[in-house]
């Protein structure tokens, strides 16, 4: 019974804190409610949700694009933001976590479990309404199996 108490004073002090802490980050780019790996690794957890894992870099004409156009959408933006926790990683400041992904094209684009299971990926540029329905798919609570 103590653990439990103690989980859930933890799990409710790291989300005091995220919240406090993450306005800044987490909106820095449109108004999709991005968090940087580690962030919304934990706010996958208190959450509860599906992640969206996207890999970019500034050089990258297509990741561009996608900020631009796809990440603009407003029928993306709120899907994204109801349904999963949005992660950016900067494929060249970050290569640790790009490397651990298999990452060798940009853009690209991750769906984990909310336990953390890559479930499916996207290399490339993704239009507003392709994302939709792809976002649509892996939100489902059908898909639920880890790629292997």
């Amino acid at each position: 019974m103590k653990i439990k108490l103690l989980h859930t004073a933890y799990t409710m002090l790291v989300f005091a804190t995220l919240t406090l802490v993450l306005p800044i980050s987490t909106m820095a780019y449109g108004s999709i409610k991005w968090y940087n790996y580690n962030e919304g690794m934990v706010m996958r957890k208190i959450e509860n949700k599906k992640v969206f894992l996207h890999f970019y870099a500034d050089w990258c004409s297509y990741c561009k694009k996608m900020a631009k156009v796809t990440f603009r959408n407003p029928s993306v933006v709120s899907y994204l933001n109801e349904n999963f926790i949005a992660i950016r990683v900067d494929f060249d400041k970050e290569s640790e976590i790009a490397s651990r992904y298999g990452v060798r094209v940009l853009p690209s684009t991750w769906f984990l479990s909310e336990i953390g299971e890559r479930i499916g990926n996207i290399p490339g540029y993704i239009p507003p309404k392709i994302l939709l329905l792809r976002l649509k798919e892996m939100g489902s609570e059908l898909v639920q199996q880890p790629i292997k």
